[in-house]
């Protein structure tokens, strides 16, 4: 991290400001990291000793470690279609958090999201996709409903709805839910927008 050693990030707002920091020196052009990080730099980062544990999309236009200027150890990066939970994901973000003392975890969603697309498209049209692509549908589905499929701001809406959610699920996840409730860790969500590179907090 620049500007700043890893034992300086160990509370939850530390960790967002060092998290955010980043990402206005990403938009800005003026990355410390970026993507010019060398094998050299990977065998200095040692032991590990990450800050904040991000949940974000697969989504190859949105590289968590690029568009917060980290470098290796710094975060640890979880990615699924649409940050969908599951078992192995609340799983890793429990282990993270308990094992490595992780004090933040921001699940980040973005514009243009094509499985939250897919989510509006089957509630809109009754036709359910087929394989493990309707586990994620059915995951976001409900945020989907609850913005209202045929709303014509239906996808951008439930973008966020479905980050608010996601942050909802993780606040309460029974290892997780003490050490929020007593300011040990946060849980916060956000919109990464592709036209600007910036990144925006959403309010619970």
């Amino acid at each position: 991290m620049t500007g700043s050693s890893v034992g300086a990030a160990r509370t939850p707002r530390a960790a967002l400001a060092e998290l955010l920091a980043g990402n206005r020196r990403f938009v800005s052009g003026q990355p410390v990291h970026g993507h010019d990080v060398t094998a050299a730099a990977a065998v200095a980062s040692g032991d590990q000793q990450p800050y904040a544990v991000l949940l974000g999309c697969i989504d190859s236009r949105v590289p968590l470690e690029a568009i917060f200027d980290q470098t290796f150890g710094s975060i640890c990066v979880i990615r699924t279609g649409a940050h969908v939970l599951d078992r192995a994901v609340c799983g890793s973000i429990e282990y993270v958090v308990g094992q490595l003392g992780v004090p933040l975890v921001m699940v980040l969603g973005h514009e243009r999201c094509g499985a939250v697309a897919s989510a509006v498209d089957t509630l809109r049209t009754g036709d359910r996709p087929g394989g493990s692509l309707a586990y994620l549908v059915d995951q976001i589905a409900p945020a989907v409903a609850e913005v209202g499929a045929e709303d014509p701001r239906a996808h951008p809406m439930a973008v966020r709805r479905h980050v608010l959610r996601t942050v909802a699920a993780l606040r309460v996840d029974h290892l997780l839910a003490g050490p929020v409730a007593d300011g040990r860790v946060d849980v916060v969500g956000a919109l990464y927008e592709l036209a600007t590179g910036e990144v925006t907090l959403l309010d619970r």
